[in-house]
């Protein structure tokens, strides 16, 4: 039995392509919405992922480093850039001293509010741009 994988057939390519495309016009469009909020990109992320922390309201910068796949002292500065915004802020864990818990300040949890409803509208809309069939298919091909 061979172990060189099975060819892609053109279907492949085109779900590939597809949804490649949607994710981009996903991602642009947050780009855009998150500007227009007076955020960047990489803020609203941050917000989000404090948010969006399983289990708690808080997350720690080394959380944040992981969820955003940097580097923990580039997730430093952009949480003192928020801060000085007042989007969020830090505080000392009670369990862990050395540890800091950071949280979205009120303005910060209004601000992510609005942007998670227009993405969460959008990512609706482009679910049917997904070829879900198509991308099921090459799945069960890449794995057999």
């Amino acid at each position: 039995m061979s172990n060189r994988p099975t060819p892609l057939a053109k279907a492949d390519y085109e779900a590939l392509s597809e949804f490649r495309y949607q994710l981009r016009r996903f991602l642009r469009f947050s780009e855009d919405a998150a500007q227009a909020e007076g955020l960047t990109p990489l803020q609203y992320q941050l917000l989000l992922h404090i948010k969006g922390y399983p289990g708690r309201e808080w997350a720690t910068v080394g959380e944040l480093a992981q969820r955003l796949q940097t580097q923990q002292h580039g997730v430093v500065a952009l949480v003192s850039r928020c801060e000085a915004a007042g989007l969020v802020e830090r505080t000392a864990s009670a369990a862990d001293r050395r540890q800091v818990e950071v949280r979205l300040t009120p303005a910060g949890d209004t601000c992510l509010q609005r942007l998670a409803q227009l993405h969460h509208t959008e990512l609706r809309s482009l679910t049917g741009g997904f070829q879900v069939a198509n991308i099921s298919a090459f799945n069960d091909r890449a794995s057999s």
